[in-house]
């Protein structure tokens, strides 16, 4: 039973060695901080908490249904990466380039938000394609496919069978944690920090969102143009 405990944290540290670059908590926290500053406070910790839900969600059934999805709707890889490009970019430049009024008076952006509905979140762009984007969804159908021929070999079939719940489990918390921070964050740096990560921020999307497409058609070229 020890020998398959160490086997069970061994492949619970290796994926969330994998999974931590791509599925990378702050991101969501710096959207958090850039599109949910008018969003009351109880508020934003309930979507915080279903963005959680959400991450948690995606992942699992990405990984035990995500390629069968995918080949239902024959959709790519290429194709997951250019969508999920053209998302994160579109969100990317509603942050550089803000839709408010920078000259309305105070008054009259607190009726604006008081007369406008509370925005929802927590599904996008927090959980997708924040945390749970094109790359981690990539990664998550890789290594799902590739887990029969490698690691079921050399591991306990009920190590493997429960190391993916827990690893996106721990992601979801570190995800929930991160975000939970980000008022504090909010009252250290105060309105002006926060708009400006909002603006860095926003162009590295837009950076990041240029790169998946550039990454989805070098698959395609390579797939149907390389021999």
């Amino acid at each position: 039973m020890t020998d398959d405990l160490v086997q069970l944290g061994k492949l619970v540290s290796l994926g969330l060695a994998l999974m931590l670059p791509l599925a990378n908590p702050l991101t969501s926290m710096t959207l958090l901080l850039s599109l949910g500053q008018h969003i009351p406070y109880k508020e934003r910790e309930r979507q915080v908490t279903q963005a959680a839900f959400y991450v948690v969600g995606i992942m699992v059934v990405t990984y035990y249904a995500g390629a069968w999805i995918m080949h239902t709707f024959g959709i790519s890889i290429p194709g997951l990466r250019i969508a999920g490009g053209l998302i994160v970019a579109s969100i990317g430049f509603s942050m550089v380039f803000p839709s408010g009024d920078a000259s309305a008076s105070e008054a009259d952006v607190a009726d604006a938000q008081a007369n406008r509905q509370v925005p929802n979140i927590a599904f996008v762009p927090l959980a997708l394609p924040g945390t749970a984007g094109p790359g981690t969804i990539a990664m998550i159908i890789s290594g799902a496919a590739s887990v029969d021929s490698t690691v079921t070999h050399d591991y306990v079939p009920w190590v493997v069978a429960v190391t993916p719940v827990i690893v996106f489990s721990l992601l979801g918390l570190l995800f929930w944690v991160c975000l939970r921070s980000a008022g504090r964050i909010v009252a250290v740096i105060g309105q002006g920090g926060v708009e400006a990560i909002s603006r860095i921020m926003g162009f590295l999307l837009v950076c990041m969102a240029v790169q998946f497409v550039i990454n989805g058609v070098l698959e395609i070229v390579h797939q149907y143009g390389g021999g």
